[in-house]
């Protein structure tokens, strides 16, 4: 009698551990975690981190707690695809990322097909919310909305100057490029040159000759950090003085680093600095006693998160396709990037850009500054 008591106690005991393991849930974050865009993965990584641990320590959603996994696709589609597959595997139901627009388009549908529910912090081409799908939202906003302001500014700034147009031959930089090109042929503006370049390229020399023989006044770049930080620098040491002017993929203070000096001056579209928001406040504090700064797509990570939970309170249920519906109906998310909301595509309502412009600090640092 007395082993059969402890016998059943044994599985009471495991049956309860092994329900709870399975009641809870598991969110993963994916992004590039190493190679030449390991920034924006550490941006991704932080923001999702520090919301499922606030979360989980004011009590979880519907009483689980988050358990958190992290995926690296180095900014690759097929590694982003096995990192999607994986996540299948490990019975993850919910995912904050990808980085990139090119990584990000592949997984979703993986994502679809397999019942999971994505939220992208950071990928901003226009498709990736146009083709249907059920799953999928983005806390930033689109390459067409930003392509808008980014011609009208030079429009505006660079009226009667010789433009030229360069991007990485990703989906993120062509889409981007195209975009601003559209609209500033809209605007009676043509560029006299329009070029793409290689990711991971090192050597410049030839676009920078065909800058300088142009006598650029502008550089637009679609396109990532790295890239735009050598041309920069190499545009400099060849004497030129072309002001460049990228866009989101470029809000990572290595973009600084990579340039060096030369990049005070630069301008740059982005959504207006999170971090001086009032209602993020608090969460930038807890950022920066771990001693991180969480620019540009940090809170952008936390907000999905955040949105999550929101919407599966409001569903009653941790069900993908249950939390999705509650976000296509147009609730009012409270997120540390103020009040969102979503329309059917899975864009939201309501997002502005604006215009930066890179410049030295007090402390000698060149970074972005709100215009």
């Amino acid at each position: 009698m007395r082993t059969n008591l402890i016998a059943m106690l044994a599985a009471g005991a495991f049956a309860m551990s092994h329900g709870a393991a399975l009641a809870q849930i598991k969110l993963g974050v994916a992004g590039p975690m190493t190679g030449a865009s390991a920034a924006f993965g550490a941006q991704l990584k932080n923001g999702a981190e520090q919301a499922v641990a606030d979360i989980n320590a004011a009590g979880g959603i519907l009483g689980q707690q988050i358990v958190i996994s992290s995926g690296d696709d180095v900014g690759d589609p097929k590694q982003g695809v096995s990192v999607a597959n994986k996540f299948v595997g490990d019975g993850v139901k919910w995912v904050v990322g990808h980085f990139n627009s090119g990584v990000t388009m592949p997984a979703s549908e993986v994502y679809a097909e397999n019942g999971m529910l994505m939220i992208s912090p950071s990928a901003t081409n226009p498709k990736i919310t146009e083709r249907g799908l059920w799953n999928v939202f983005r806390t930033c906003g689109r390459d067409d909305q930003q392509g808008v302001v980014a011609s009208g500014h030079i429009a505006k700034t660079f009226k009667g100057k010789v433009i030229v147009v360069v991007h990485d031959k990703t989906t993120y930089g062509q889409g981007l490029a195209e975009e601003t090109r559209k609209g500033l042929h809209a605007a009676g503006i043509k560029e006299v040159l329009y070029e793409g370049v290689n990711t991971g390229e090192k050597d410049f020399s030839a676009l920078v000759s065909k800058i300088k023989s142009a006598k650029a006044d502008l550089l637009y770049w679609g396109g990532l950090h790295t890239e735009l930080g050598l041309i920069v620098r190499q545009m400099r040491d060849q004497g030129l003085t072309t002001v460049a002017m990228g866009a989101d993929g470029i809000t990572s203070d290595e973009y600084a680093v990579i340039g060096g000096p030369g990049t005070e001056g630069t301008l740059m579209t982005f959504p207006p600095d999170p971090r001086k928001r009032p209602v993020a406040a608090e969460v930038v504090k807890r950022f920066e006693a771990k001693g991180i700064n969480p620019e540009a797509y940090t809170l952008y990570s936390y907000a999905a998160v955040q949105i999550m939970k929101q919407a599966a309170e409001q569903a009653k249920s941790l069900d993908p396709k249950k939390i999705a519906a509650a976000m296509h109906s147009g609730m009012t998310f409270k997120t540390v990037l103020g009040d969102m909301s979503y329309d059917k595509k899975g864009d939201r309502t309501n997002l502005d850009y604006t215009v930066y412009t890179w410049k030295k600090g007090a402390d000698g640092k060149i970074s972005y500054v709100e215009n």
